[in-house]
């Protein structure tokens, strides 16, 4: 399970040593020792820049370092990854030129990012840094910038997230790159959200909602409207949040974030009562989604409608299937399981083990500066004493005057949905 107080990383590359650790008698038990070898093997493109007698050393270990990888591995896309690392290296350390690693490091931090493995993405992200340094490309300085600032969100280590996301920008800035500009705004728009602070959320995404539709960035455009949605939702607004999720789905590009508009949606759903709509969404999300982080967040909300439907089989069926994910969970998505499982014991009438999940949920986001969730959770332990019928969220219901149309309308989109 997650630390309250995660440990900051230590020497280059040791969080691949203590998975290498954790995965013994696991199937894919030597990703962690394949991991360290390929990354000590970036480390020696440093010292590249000139022809030297290491040139030999150099093969030699990529050599060993790839027949590694192909006999130790098994067949699959983090096999790949490390591979393709390997080759880059080779090719990069002939060119004397580290910057040419990028592309393969990048790749390499996004499938562990998309695998929920944020400390180790994160020592891919600084070994390309440290390696590379100046001779990165402009865009892929830019690249590492916004996506070390995602994963520090992401664990909620929000400091260094705001101070990434502000490098990216002024790299963007200096190149002229206008879409990185708005990402790095809406990065900093969501460690807004992270922090508690709605106000300034919203009104850095509808900033950047504007300016994306102005410059016919639909991508861009998408993602504030997402923005837009989540926050209203958050502030309690949840039918005008609505609109701009499914406008979000529809303008999203890539399945990907369509999906996960989706799941926001659902999660919409399930707390104005609509909760066939819902589960509709979110099934969808569970059996198409392939980031970790994304069907983790499905599986918490599938629990939280069926506690909510007081289905007892279906809630404990959903708790079996994320308590396997704990181990995974970033603190956000933790803090959210306990709190949803909290919520669901009261509603079966287990008030005891309700309060001390709670109470867990709440150490969660307090340590790690999660104050929206942190308030959110004060609320609920304060009614939940008081709590008879046990809807112990206070979901919005659909007796909320003028959303029934909206509602009608995303329905009826939902069912369209193939599966």
């Amino acid at each position: 399970m997650l630390e309250a107080n995660p440990k900051p990383i230590g020497l280059p590359h040791v969080v691949f040593l203590e998975r290498a650790a954790r995965e013994i008698d696991s199937s894919p038990g030597t990703f962690g020792q394949a991991a360290f070898l390929v990354l000590r093997l970036v480390d020696l493109l440093a010292t590249a820049h000139e022809p030297g007698p290491n040139d030999d050393l150099f093969g030699y270990q990529a050599a060993a370092t790839g027949r590694f990888c192909n006999e130790q591995l098994e067949p699959g896309a983090a096999a790949e990854r490390l591979q393709e690392v390997v080759r880059n290296a080779s090719y990069a350390h002939r060119r004397r030129a580290p910057g040419l690693i990028a592309p393969a490091m990048l790749a390499l931090a996004t499938h562990l990012e998309d695998s929920a493995y944020y400390l180790e993405s994160l020592d891919v992200l600084g070994t390309l840094e440290r390696t590379a340094g100046a001779t990165l490309a402009s865009a892929h300085a830019i690249s590492v910038a916004l996506q070390t600032a995602r994963v520090e969100r992401k664990l909620a280590r929000f400091d260094a997230a705001d101070a990434a996301y502000e490098r990216a920008s002024g790299l963007a800035t200096v190149a002229g790159d206008t879409v990185s500009v708005l990402q790095s705004r809406l990065g900093r728009a969501n460690v807004f959200w992270g922090r508690g602070n709605l106000v300034e959320a919203e009104r850095w995404n509808r900033e950047v909602l504007r300016d994306a539709r102005a410059t016919g960035i639909r991508n861009l455009e998408a993602h504030a409207e997402h923005g837009v949605g989540i926050t209203l939702g958050a502030r309690g607004q949840v039918p005008d949040a609505i609109p701009h999720l499914l406008k979000a789905y529809h303008l999203y590009e890539a399945e990907a974030d369509s999906l996960i508009a989706l799941h926001e949606l659902g999660f919409a759903l399930s707390r104005l009562g609509a909760v066939e709509s819902a589960e509709r969404a979110l099934n969808i999300v569970v059996r198409r989604g392939h980031m970790g982080t994304l069907v983790q967040n499905a599986k918490i909300e599938l629990m939280h409608c069926a506690s909510f439907r007081r289905d007892r089989v279906g809630f404990e069926r959903c708790r079996a299937e994320c308590v396997v994910e704990v181990e995974q969970m970033a603190p956000n998505i933790l803090a959210d399981y306990h709190l949803k499982l909290g919520i669901g014991l009261a509603r079966f009438g287990r008030f005891d083990r309700a309060v001390s999940e709670l109470q867990h949920a709440h150490q969660i986001a307090r340590a790690h500066g999660l104050h929206e969730l942190e308030f959110r959770i004060e609320r609920i332990q304060v009614g939940l004493p008081d709590c008879v019928t046990v809807d112990v969220e206070g979901e919005i219901g659909t007796e909320q005057p003028g959303w029934a149309a909206t509602l009608a309308t995303v329905s009826t989109a939902l069912a369209g949905l193939s599966d």
